[in-house]
């Protein structure tokens, strides 16, 4: 656990371990509580960090250097790219459909971003930040069909209406868009796809 200069607590799982990131004048009862609270969602979702970190050990031991295919919203492009060159290219490739693609959604799902942000995130496709209406979406997400990327902008801007995964939260999503639960399966590894 270590103290910054931040608003919230934060978690970060990773293997064998939950970093805890508080603000300096939080009191150690209240650390006690929130970590108390995030033990549980911590040990639920260890398996699924685990196999993530062992899968990117064992397909790439250098990924900075090592060039492997490019996918670009699901279709095998012709060339190849190292990890870093790829990320570039998928901000890149986001950025240019984010504005139409919210455009597109806010007026159907009835709810409007301040903020959208891009940024690397392995263990999820998007957050949102409700107080200050921020919207984050994960560079990986050109990888897969342009479909999922608007499924996970759907989500998040649902979160503006409902903070939680609620029924009524999902019933939004569900009205919103209706085909919703193929793209969320396509990025969760149910389909069999990718």
């Amino acid at each position: 656990m270590t103290k910054k200069r931040v608003k919230n607590i934060n978690f970060r799982l990773q293997p064998h371990l939950l970093k805890v990131s508080v603000p300096k004048t939080i009191s150690a009862v209240q650390i006690e509580q929130a970590v108390a609270k995030r033990v549980p969602w911590a040990i639920a979702n260890h398996t699924q960090v685990l196999e993530q970190y062992k899968r990117k050990q064992t397909s790439s031991p250098d990924t900075s250097t090592t060039e492997s295919p490019i996918l670009l919203w699901g279709v095998e492009q012709s060339f190849t790219l190292c990890h870093d060159e790829k990320i570039a290219y998928y901000r890149q490739q986001l950025s240019e459909v984010m504005p139409s693609l919210f455009e597109k959604w806010q007026p159907v799902v009835g709810a409007e971003a301040n903020e959208i942000r891009l940024k690397k995130m392995h263990t999820r496709w998007g957050s949102c930040n409700t107080r200050a209406r921020r919207i984050w979406l994960s560079v990986y997400l050109p990888a897969y069909p342009i479909e999922c990327t608007e499924y996970v902008i759907v989500h998040e801007l649902c979160h503006l209406h409902h903070a939680n995964h609620s029924r009524a939260f999902w019933q939004t999503v569900a009205t919103a868009m209706p085909d919703y639960q193929h793209w969320h399966n396509m990025l969760a590894g149910k389909t069999g796809q990718l």
